[in-house]
């Protein structure tokens, strides 16, 4: 048997098994234990487990994984959720930089504002499928308006684009959006979950990215997305077709610590 101490933070709703691994015990190998401890029946429930730990030239390495167990592409609200866990743990102070699966990333914490900003990658390739925007965001996103969103069927709809033809073999990441004031509102089908969940950070950001598009909006922007289980804002500077200096704001929090014997 073994015992692992682990942490559980959400960033608006998309909620994480946190687990410190600087000194490397748990294997990062056994996808089914990750898999066992993320089932909400089973084990200890999230919508992914990350791992933090040591590398040179940064603060700290991410390795995150989806609640089937595999390895997977960048997470946003997971990214944001590791900085707060950082800070918690002393590692960090207001501001850092770490390694992730699609390379370095900066970010900072407000606490007046109980808000972490995470830097993401830039965008410079948009797709089209239809009437869909198709874009990398640190994970691959599927981006289309609808209407009456609150009724839509996200899960049949969304897992009918993730599993057609080109997206079966790698997955993707669908995303439902609504105007809505000044921003959007934001339904996601996440990969890995095979669900919808409350909040997805990268497809948050692909859907400003993909309406600024739209729109034909230039310059520095701020976008409000409303998920739900709360709100984020996108920030970017748009120059022609090349999106820079992106960040995903939004909340970060710490739910509880525990221990799980295996």
């Amino acid at each position: 048997m073994a015992t692992y101490t682990f942490y559980k933070y959400q960033g608006a709703g998309n909620d994480f098994i946190v687990i410190d691994n600087r000194n490397k015990l748990f294997n990062k190998e056994n996808h089914e234990l990750v898999r066992r401890l993320c089932d909400r029946r089973f084990g200890i429930g999230a919508d992914g487990l990350m791992l933090l730990q040591g590398v040179d030239g940064y603060d700290f390495e991410m390795v995150y994984f989806n609640a089937d167990g595999r390895e997977g592409s960048m997470c946003g609200n997971g990214g944001r959720c590791i900085v707060a866990f950082a800070r918690d743990k002393g590692i960090i102070g207001k501001t850092t930089d770490f390694l992730a699966v699609d390379g370095h990333h900066y970010a900072e914490i407000d606490e007046q504002q109980d808000c972490v900003s995470l830097q993401m990658i830039d965008v410079d390739t948009i797709g089209r499928d239809g009437d869909a925007y198709v874009l990398d965001t640190g994970s691959p996103h599927y981006v289309v308006l609808v209407e009456g969103l609150v009724s839509f069927p996200v899960v049949a709809e969304g897992r009918r684009v993730r599993n057609s033809a080109p997206y079966y073999e790698a997955g993707i990441n669908v995303n439902f959006v609504e105007p809505e004031a000044a921003g959007y509102y934001v339904r996601t089908y996440e990969r890995g979950v095979e669900d919808e969940t409350l909040a997805c950070g990268t497809g948050a950001t692909a859907v400003a990215i993909a309406m600024a598009e739209r729109e034909g909006k230039n310059g520095s922007l701020a976008i409000p997305i409303r998920v739900a289980g709360g709100n984020l804002t996108i920030r970017f500077l748009k120059d022609g077709s090349h999106f820079k200096d992106v960040f995903l704001d939004g909340p970060a929090k710490f739910v509880f610590k525990g221990e799980i014997t295996l």
